[in-house]
């Protein structure tokens, strides 16, 4: 597997990073997570991402479960830290989350150094490598939001201050470099702005979804990217799974489905269980299999090959899913068929945005 590094920060990593988000839910309990990480091992993944507040979807019994498998399998494997770049997140401003930080509408600098502490414990570890802002502070549109609302603008901790949190713990030895995700261009530049700015830590990363029902990165942010030499880790390649092809013909409410739309209904009302979602990866589906591809490998094989992505980042719930990921590493597409592609977004631009 080719390498890349992270923006400017040093790291280096494999082109393709495994995501934990489902480790500890009803999908994965800790032996099937085991089984996952034993065989990315194997077949040399070296790039790892969680969150604090995974598994999703979120809950207050399981918070923190995904590091803690984490950490478990690491302390139970020896040398297999030093394998990976190892990367997690604090979350945003939770009033969501009621268990998170008591709901607490802001995340201080404090919260930011007490969350990585909490990290690090649960994941048995000295250091993280990638520290990331898991969305932003401020308000912004996102998971699904289309629009930007000054009236919604309310006082929060600036990017300056929670950069300077980052500090502290790049000083303290416990992270490496730092990154934020679900960012918007205005917040990715005045990250780096700022840092540039004080000589504050500067973004490696950014994490964002990416995929053929979600291209808003293609909408300027990939010019931000490039001009700022930050690297973009690209989630949701399979758009969570409506563009391997699974819900084509049973929809979302086939009895025997294990797949995450399926399993949790409440993930329906998401972007990626709109309507308009599920019509647009029939059309990419139909358009893999016209080319003799499944929509698992075309899908993937669009993000891997796609200069703005540094590393994508796939989400599997077992040893063969996570096979059929791998695999699809060595597929480049055609240049018609990637004008195809283009002509479908042209038409029904980013549904699960």
């Amino acid at each position: 597997m080719e390498h890349t590094t992270l923006g400017r920060s040093g790291l280096k990593v494999g082109k393709i990073c495994l995501g934990t988000m489902t480790f500890g839910e009803r999908q994965v309990d800790e032996p099937a997570a085991f089984a996952i990480l034993d065989r990315a091992l194997e077949r040399g993944i070296d790039f790892l991402d969680a969150a604090e507040m995974y598994p999703v979807p979120p809950s207050a019994e399981r918070f923190g479960v995904t590091e803690r498998i984490l950490g478990r399998w690491f302390a139970q494997r020896p040398g297999a830290r030093q394998r990976f770049v190892l990367a997690t997140k604090v979350s945003g401003a939770a009033r969501a989350y009621p268990w998170i930080r008591n709901g607490k509408a802001d995340l201080e600098p404090d919260d930011i150094v007490a969350a990585c502490d909490a990290s690090l414990k649960r994941l048995g570890t000295d250091v993280i490598d990638l520290y990331q802002i898991h969305w932003p502070v401020r308000h912004v549109p996102m998971f699904g939001g289309l629009y930007f609302d000054p009236a919604k603008l309310r006082p929060c901790t600036s990017i300056e201050a929670q950069l300077e949190a980052m500090q502290r713990l790049v000083r303290a030895g416990k992270v490496r470099a730092v990154g934020v995700s679900n960012e918007t261009p205005w917040g990715v530049t005045e990250f780096v702005r700022i840092a540039d700015a004080h000589g504050l830590p500067r973004i490696a990363t950014v994490q964002n979804p990416y995929c053929l029902v979600n291209r808003v990165v293609d909408n300027g942010l990939d010019e931000v990217l490039h001009h700022a030499q930050v690297s973009l880790l690209a989630y949701s390649p399979l758009g969570f799974g409506v563009l391997t092809g699974k819900y084509d013909e049973r929809g979302l409410d086939d009895p025997g489905g294990r797949g995450r739309l399926t399993v949790f209904e409440g993930m329906r009302s998401m972007r990626w269980g709109r309507p308009q979602t599920l019509e647009a990866a029939r059309r990419y589906n139909a358009l893999a299999r016209a080319h003799g591809l499944t929509p698992t490998r075309m899908a993937l094989a669009f993000c891997y090959r796609n200069w703005r992505v540094a590393s994508t980042i796939i989400g599997v719930t077992s040893v063969a899913q996570l096979d059929e990921c791998l695999d699809a590493w060595d597929t480049t597409l055609a240049p018609e068929l990637l004008e195809q592609i283009d002509r479908i977004r042209w038409e029904i631009r980013d549904p699960g945005q």
